[in-house]
């Protein structure tokens, strides 16, 4: 009796343990699970983390994120108001927030992406069609405002000031975007254009603005510059001639006192022997005068009266 129990025993505690191991499910933090019984849903949507039961075989479990997920469009070419075409490619971020009105809507997350697809994109190229590039491209005219005059600004080669902005744009899409997604049980945490870029023939004509803009601001800067050498140089020029000027004059004043001296030193030499003064004065003539040059003079001139003398002498 006892042994034919004892298989039963067996038999039954582990159909039991079966039972209760497909009775019990667990849910992490990340995790929220919706129940659903023939494909109706049980209940509401379980998102305590932690052990739960459901009904084993019967009930079947649907499990969905509660993070903030991640959506990535495909760039996609744009036309703007002013018929321009850019390329665009933009982000989101979202989130499952009613995981029950989502599973009956979406089933799964890859029919959310899809579905994200066509509403962003879709809202996206609504909006960036009612405004022109310069809207698209720049959020605020700070650098507008610092790096060029009014002149610049309002001449036609400056750039347009923006009314609404890249920020304000994205917010707009966001906006009307949750408004949709929202019957599908997602929020949508955050819309943002990622990457701006203009197709090759009007990025040609960009660059050759940029190139146009960044040429005049460089020819502006060189005649600034060479307005600012030329001052310097006027300065270092008047500088040198006062220097030359005073140097000049300190010379001219020092060599009028030094020939001055000179001139006093001589007078008091000569004034005390006339004689000597004319005997020495003479012979310099004679050296100055004989060289190199011929002189008919007459034998009683006064000029050769010292050779005379020393004729006479001798």
């Amino acid at each position: 009796m006892r042994s034919a129990l004892t298989p039963l025993l067996i038999l039954l505690l582990a159909v039991g343990g079966f039972l209760i191991l497909n009775s019990a499910y667990t849910v992490s933090e990340i995790e929220q699970v919706v129940v659903t019984q023939f494909g109706e849903p049980i209940g509401k949507a379980t998102r305590t983390a932690g052990l739960h039961w459901r009904v084993p075989f019967i009930q079947q479990l649907h499990y969905f994120d509660k993070r903030i997920l991640e959506w990535d469009g495909y760039p996609s070419e744009i036309p703007t108001k002013d018929k321009k075409f850019i390329w665009v490619d933009v982000t989101a971020r979202w989130r499952i927030t009613d995981p029950l009105k989502f599973l009956q809507t979406m089933h799964h997350e890859a029919n959310a992406q899809s579905r994200l697809d066509d509403i962003i994109d879709g809202i996206t190229r609504d909006h960036i069609t009612r405004y022109e590039a310069p809207e698209i491209v720049r959020s605020s005219n700070r650098l507008l405002e610092v790096e060029m005059s009014e002149e610049d600004i309002s001449g036609e080669e400056g750039f347009e000031k923006i009314a609404v902005g890249r920020d304000n744009i994205t917010r707009q899409i966001l906006e009307q975007a949750s408004q949709i997604v929202a019957d599908y049980g997602i929020e949508l945490v955050d819309v943002r254009i990622k990457r701006i870029n203009y197709i090759e023939s009007v990025q040609r004509k960009v660059f050759e603005r940029m190139i146009s803009e960044r040429k005049r601001s460089a020819e502006k800067l060189r005649s600034e510059g060479q307005a600012i050498r030329a001052e310097i140089e006027g300065q270092k020029e008047r500088e040198l001639k006062r220097i030359y000027s005073e140097a000049y004059r300190s010379a001219q004043e020092l060599k009028g006192k030094a020939e001055a001296e000179a001139t006093k030193i001589y007078a008091d030499s000569y004034s005390k022997d006339p004689g000597f003064y004319t005997f020495l004065t003479t012979l310099e003539s004679y050296r100055e005068g004989l060289k190199d040059s011929r002189l008919i003079l007459s034998t009683d001139s006064d000029f050769l009266k010292y050779i005379k003398s020393i004729k006479e002498t001798s």
